[in-house]
């Protein structure tokens, strides 16, 4: 998480948008190092109004996976006994920090402890970016370059802070419903509307937009801003272009508005006998630890699929699982703190989101069998 902004030029601003994204994503505090004085302020996230400026700046807001949320783990954070070098970063180091420090602040002590000359090939070795910056000489550097993002002369360390794409959604990435967190839930909820042309909704477990303009509904969507990033990883998701097909069309929002947004569309074959919906419902019940009152709901227009009691299995065979991702079911890693890690996506989730619940394999196989009739349920 956090993102570093490297703003050089003074005569134009970085948008209010992309700050208030910045503030949002990363609630955890603001360093600021201006460009015109090289003087350090600390502030609350919240208090992103002060980038508002023609003044230059690097910016630096967290969000923390290690070490407190508190001014002392605020980036930028002093090198060693060297006074006038400072360090920031983006993304997390394990082994370095613990409850209390973060681990840019272990990691700027260590440095300070190094030549100054070894520090890139050091930083280097981290899948991270960092940003230097030596007040006495008015210098600073960037580390890892390949991995930053520029935007109208703007340095930016991650690019889920620039949300260019407008995309809207119809079925499991709707928010609230079971692909919302992972995917969507950083990213910017414009509102709810509907197509502003009738197209063919099919529900098959799934639900399925068929590019056929004038048939059918005009169909009940969620619109969201997205990165480039975010737009890359729904395309994963979706099998765009060999399973689902995104195209721009012309959204109408509940307050009249009309936007083009990307939607992704299916091949499905339709028929006389197709019958088409209005909109794809899904009543999310959550996880808990007890399987008995694991409940997972998916209401389609009127139907509602639960588990039948004859599907719970005995209480001895019911095996532990390690925690995963809900995005891409790769194993978290804990950071020792209070966060876990997914290695193949990169996303972070807290204790309370992640799904370290007790599965039972017999059930797990009847879902992927199909007795169950939506997916998302696994």
């Amino acid at each position: 998480m956090c993102v570093i902004i490297v703003k050089q030029q003074k005569e134009k601003k970085v948008s209010k948008e992309i700050l208030k994204t910045s503030s949002r994503i990363n609630p955890h505090g603001l360093g600021v190092v201006w460009l015109d004085t090289f003087e350090v302020s600390y502030h609350k996230s919240k208090e992103y109004k002060i980038l508002d400026t023609t003044r230059p700046y690097i910016a630096h807001f967290r969000y923390a996976t290690i070490g407190k949320v508190n001014r002392a783990n605020t980036h930028p954070f002093i090198c060693g006994d060297n006074s006038d070098e400072l360090l920031m970063m983006n993304g997390s180091i394990y082994g370095l920090g613990n409850s209390k420090t973060c681990d840019t602040k272990v990691l700027a002590q260590n440095l300070g402890k190094t030549s100054r000359h070894t520090w890139k090939k050091q930083l280097s070795e981290y899948d991270c970016r960092f940003t230097t910056i030596n007040t006495r000489t008015r210098t600073f550097q960037m580390y890892n370059r390949e991995l930053w993002t520029k935007k109208n002369g703007v340095w930016f360390s991650k690019d889920n802070v620039i949300q260019d794409n407008l995309v809207a959604v119809y079925g499991t990435l709707k928010k609230n419903y079971s692909n919302y967190n992972h995917y969507l839930r950083s990213s910017k909820y414009v509102g709810s509307g509907e197509t502003q042309d009738r197209y063919p909704l099919l529900i098959e477990s799934l639900p399925f937009v068929v590019n056929k303009k004038g048939v059918g509904h005009n169909v009940v969507v969620d619109v969201f801003k997205v990165s480039n990033t975010k737009l890359a990883d729904l395309d994963k998701l979706e099998g765009h272009p060999r399973w689902y097909k995104r195209e721009i069309i012309p959204i109408k929002l509940k307050s009249g508005k009309v936007v083009n947004c990307w939607v992704y569309f299916n091949d499905k074959a339709i028929n006389k006998n197709t019958t088409f919906h209005k909109t794809y419902t899904q009543s999310y019940l959550g996880y808990t630890s007890n399987w008995r009152n694991n409940w997972l709901r998916f209401d389609n227009d009127t139907a509602i699929d639960t588990f039948r009691e004859d599907e719970i299995l005995r209480e001895d065979e019911v095996v532990e699982t390690k925690p995963f991702c809900v995005g891409c079911y790769n194993d978290l890693k804990f950071d020792g703190f209070s966060n876990y890690h997914c290695s193949s996506c990169d996303s972070w989730f807290t204790e309370s989101e992640i799904l370290q619940d007790h599965f039972v394999e017999r059930s797990v196989d009847r879902i992927m069998e199909g007795s169950m009739d939506n997916e998302d349920t696994i």
